[in-house]
């Protein structure tokens, strides 16, 4: 796989990051969603970017010993090269930095590529919101990864 770079979200990748979110979510995020996000001072938002090209992201909230991933999504012409796969090893590993023992997560009840790549950082099922996504209608699946090392 060609070389790729992370680096923290800031506001002029913001409308690269809007055009892989409208391809790949039926209810994507805003501009303001975005902006609100890279403005908090207890979120984590990376950028994949190969070239001049932003290629992934990666919205995290964290608060105490628990992280939220709020969103995550590759552009499909970049997908199953393992960018997720890294943009998820950095957050976890900044996570375990900020002190978070736990994180959270809602996915597609539907989504079972999603839910497996989550499978494989130890994340289970601890939970299911009813009717939580709208269009269309489903419900999701709460998953829970813990990240504080045995022992």
């Amino acid at each position: 796989m060609d070389e790729f770079v992370l680096h923290e979200m800031e506001r002029h990748d913001i409308p690269r990051v809007l055009e892989i979110e409208r391809i790949s979510f039926s209810e994507p995020w805003s501009e303001s969603a975005f902006l609100n996000e890279i403005l908090k001072s207890y979120a984590l938002n990376r950028v994949a970017e190969k070239g001049n090209r932003i290629i992934g992201y990666i919205c995290v909230n964290y608060i105490l010993d628990e992280g939220h991933i709020l969103n995550l999504a590759v552009h499909p012409d970049f997908r199953r090269q393992g960018i997720a796969a890294v943009l998820m090893s950095e957050a976890i590993h900044e996570l375990r930095q900020q002190g978070c023992d736990y994180l959270y997560l809602e996915v597609r009840a539907s989504n079972s590529v999603a839910k497996k790549f989550y499978e494989r950082f130890g994340f289970g099922v601890a939970g299911i919101r009813k009717a939580y996504y709208t269009s269309p209608k489903e419900d999701a699946v709460i998953m829970m990864g813990r990240l504080k090392e045995a022992g």
